[in-house]
């Protein structure tokens, strides 16, 4: 698609909601403003997106990517909490600015009640009464999340419902 020079990289992004660009535009970004923890951040979640693209053998759908940019956020905060255990506080402020770098390019997350609201959906739909209907509902309810919570979340929340 051809787009007129005079826009602007938010108008891009917003025209262009394809993650995996956003997060391309913004490592050539970052290399230009020499913004070091950007890049090598940046740098990462795309690299994890490529090796999930080659032991897939094909480009990933938006949702994988969002999965593949949580789960870069997930390895970051437990890193966290290694870094407290060994008393660094020097690795802490690392990662945690890494995963602020990452959440941009997540969806805006769930509140607790409209996760908890979602979930309830599903399992009215999938017609789940126990615990061994969580399979089944998990199923159908974590594309739905759309990167917007965590499968971690997810769980626990579907847990605690069927319960």
């Amino acid at each position: 698609m051809n787009r007129p020079f005079s826009e602007t990289r938010k108008e891009r992004e917003i025209l262009d909601m394809n993650t995996k660009t956003q997060l391309e535009d913004a490592l050539k970004d970052a290399m230009r403003e020499k913004d070091d923890l950007r890049k090598s951040t940046i740098r990462s979640a795309l690299s994890a997106i490529k090796l999930a693209e080659v032991d897939k053998k094909s480009e990933l759908d938006e949702s994988a990517v969002l999965a593949i940019i949580q789960k870069e956020v997930k390895y970051r905060q437990e890193s966290i909490e290694d870094a407290q255990r060994a008393d660094r506080p020097d690795l802490i402020e690392e990662y945690q600015s890494e995963i602020a770098v990452l959440e941009e390019f997540l969806p805006e997350q769930l509140t607790n009640e409209e996760l908890e609201d979602l979930a309830r959906q599903v399992i009215d739909e999938v017609g789940a009464t126990s615990m061994r209907d969580m399979g089944q509902v998990m199923k159908v309810f974590i594309p739905r999340l759309e990167g917007r919570a965590s499968g971690q979340e997810a769980s626990q929340m579907v847990r605690n419902l069927l319960q």
